[in-house]
This record gives C-alpha cells, sequence and structure tokens, in this order.
C-alpha cells in the first residue's frame, strides 16, 4: 500500500492500548487487545499470530494442476487443497515454495512466478499467503514430514471449476489459487516467470 493511501485510511485506524497473550503454542498465538477506536471509544479484539505460509499451483505438462486431499482436523473431513505449507521463521517465500512442493508432492519446477499475497481470515488473524505458480515439473520422492498424510493427484480446470460450482471445492486459499488460474488461462492476467 502506498504511503498516500495509508494516509486516506487514517480516520479508520485503531491504535492499541493495550495487548494481552491469551494462548502461546507451538504453531499459533492467540492475543486480546484493547484499542482506541477512530472517535475515541475502546473496543476488544481478539485474533490469531499466524507464521506466514505459501500456496504452490503447479501445472503440469498437460494442463493440469497439482492437488492434494488432506484430513483438516478442526472441520473433521479431507479437503481438496493445492500444495501449501507454512513458512519457517525467517524464511524467504519463494524457498518455501519450493520446499514445499518438493516434500508434499515430490515435484520439482524449472520455472516459478509469484501472484502476490492473500490474507484468508483479516476479521481474525494475521495469516498472510503467499501465492506461486510452478511449471516445468519434474516427478521426484516426496519427503513428508512426520504426522503428515495426504494424497497427491492431478486435476483440469474444467474439474476445479466444476467442484466449485458444486460446494465441494470450499478451501478459500484454493478458491484464490483457482481465480488466478483461470484469469491466467483466459489471458486477462500474467506473470513475470523467472528459472529456478
Amino acid at each position: 500500500m502506498s504511503a498516500r493511501a495509508a494516509s486516506a485510511d487514517e480516520h479508520l485506524r485503531e491504535a492499541t492500548v493495550s495487548s494481552e497473550e491469551l494462548l502461546r503454542g507451538s504453531f499459533l498465538h492467540a492475543k486480546r487487545d484493547i484499542v482506541r477506536l477512530p472517535d475515541g471509544s475502546q473496543a476488544s479484539r481478539e485474533y490469531v499470530c499466524h507464521p506466514g505460509a505459501v500456496v504452490v499451483v503447479a501445472e503440469l505438462p498437460d494442463g493440469r494442476y497439482v492437488l492434494e486431499r488432506q484430513w483438516r482436523y478442526p472441520l473433521e473431513r479431507a479437503f481438496t487443497e493445492f500444495p501449501a505449507g507454512k513458512l519457517n521463521p525467517g524464511e524467504d517465500p519463494l524457498l518455501c515454495a519450493q520446499r514445499e512442493l518438493r516434500e508434499e508432492t515430490g515435484y520439482q519446477a524449472s520455472h516459478w512466478a509469484y501472484a502476490g499475497p492473500v490474507h484468508l481470515a483479516i476479521a481474525y488473524s494475521t495469516e498472510v499467503i503467499h501465492l506461486f505458480f510452478a511449471r516445468g515439473l519434474s516427478a521426484g520422492e516426496r519427503q513428508l514430514d512426520e504426522g503428515e498424510f495426504l494424497d497427491v493427484f492431478a486435476a483440469s480446470l474444467e474439474q476445479l471449476q466444476a467442484w466449485a460450482r458444486a460446494g465441494q471445492l470450499t478451501d478459500a486459499k484454493t478458491q484464490f489459487c483457482l481465480l488466478w488460474a483461470q484469469n491466467l488461462r483466459s489471458g486477462l492476467w500474467s506473470l513475470d516467470w523467472q528459472g529456478a
């Protein structure tokens, strides 16, 4: 955001008065802050601090995309998703994307492009996911983390669109990736591709 846009939003700013840590987990932290609202009154804001993550839209030579099925415990079901994973402290998002693609799917890519960030739950989380596209895939062995179980498969853009339309593709980051994939395929949007 430009400085000009930031100053245009100054009348909306909420200023932190105090902050309390509610939970410090190994992955997520929860906080409760008291904030001063633009009119001078105060309110409470509870939110989750997330280290950030990446998601990879990896396109096979036949135009299909590499996907995963993974159990998501909080919602007690398996979801179809693009490969993704959290950033380690200080990790470059591109290196994380390359690592996650290799570890979860076994694929490596010769060309990468950064599409930008997406914020999934802006009302209660600091999470930002960096969206990368990958091409020039070569298959290899997966190196799943301990306790990680997932199925890897491929699907066409048309299959993904049908699943989204039918309400079977409900993961927000995957729907964001689908939006990007559709606009790239149609030529409305473009990316700056770089060699790995």
